[in-house]
């Protein structure tokens, strides 16, 4: 079987919605407001965010034209959202996209042709084009994913694997939202936030969850902060905690070269506990909610990693 589904977005070109663009990028989370049925009923493996044309405009000029494709993997399936997230979310005070799905950046491509001679169908081209002019909400298309992966030189047989590794492929940061309207963000992570003394009410929401349910299990938790979150003991055994904590969608997190070679050391065992779609109050930074995933005896694989930098050695003089 080489089709997989697709869930094929719309972005408008105005200052809000590239905003959002470059906000979902940076925490792997994109939303709807309302679900439709076709969405509720499918279970996507890609999502395709296009942007830079305007869609209202029959279809065979549609296809005449090219546009920009971010290309995710679909890591979390639609769910429910209760926290305010996106920028126009959080300066309102209420939830705007609650049906919401985790995304994993995978690739952009720039001026890809809507036409045959592109890498999409007919059909998931007006997709697109239908989603534009219904809220910019998702169309669902069966489609071979190969020639998106070809084009974005990703190096994966779908048809014999159906999986996408992601040390194998590019990624891309807001950064590459070409957007004059969209201000550049300086970095990204879970759930990234501009307002430091929310994002320690995240983390300390994060580490609360996670004391609360350790010690309900019988352990005795120490808060270290580093080089890992939490120390547990319980009748001799030992588990070492990273906690992290997002207002968005449990898709991907970040991690230092440290964590993952401290998660990977035999000596320890250690467990990754992640809180998504955390509450925030805007004014008091009082927090509630959140959905946890909790792995176990966790060692992240290689395949799961993506190098965000590296450390360059100089070259020695004389």
């Amino acid at each position: 079987m080489t089709s997989a589904s697709f869930v094929m977005v719309h972005v408008g070109q105005d200052t809000d919605r590239q905003r959002n663009l470059q906000h979902g990028i940076e925490t792997r989370s994109w939303g709807f407001p309302i679900s439709k049925p076709d969405l509720e009923a499918a279970r996507p493996d890609f999502a395709v965010l296009a942007t830079g044309r305007a869609p209202r405009m029959q279809l065979p000029d549609w296809l005449a034209g090219t546009v920009t494709l971010y290309l995710f993997q679909v890591v979390q399936d639609f769910y429910w959202g209760k926290a305010p997230h996106w920028p126009d979310e959080e300066a309102e005070g209420r939830v705007m996209y609650p049906y919401r799905m985790g995304i994993e950046p995978l690739a952009v491509l720039e001026e890809v042709p809507l036409g045959p001679s592109g890498p999409l169908t007919e059909q998931a081209s007006d997709a697109i084009r239908r989603s534009g002019t219904d809220r910019g909400i998702g169309k669902v298309v069966e489609m071979d994913p190969q020639p998106l992966l070809d084009l974005a030189g990703i190096e994966a047989d779908w048809a014999a694997r159906r999986e996408v590794p992601l040390n194998r492929t590019p990624g891309f940061t807001a950064e590459h939202v070409d957007s004059d309207k969209a201000p550049k963000r300086r970095r990204r992570g879970q759930g990234f936030l501009s307002d430091p003394k929310k994002r320690k009410a995240i983390e300390k929401h994060a580490e609360a969850m996670a004391i609360a349910e350790y010690e309900a299990d019988g352990w005795k938790v120490e808060v270290l902060g580093k080089p890992y979150d939490l120390h547990c003991t319980r009748s001799g055994e030992e588990r070492r905690v990273e906690v992290k904590g997002t207002t968005g969608a449990p898709t991907s997190v970040a991690l230092t070269i440290n964590e993952v070679l401290h998660a990977r050391d035999p000596k320890h065992t250690v467990d990754l506990y992640v809180v998504s779609d955390i509450i925030v109050d805007a004014q008091t930074y009082e927090t509630s909610g959140g959905e946890v995933r909790h792995l176990l005896d966790w060692e992240p694989a290689e395949e799961d990693l993506r190098p965000r930098q590296y450390e360059y050695r100089l070259p020695q003089e004389g």
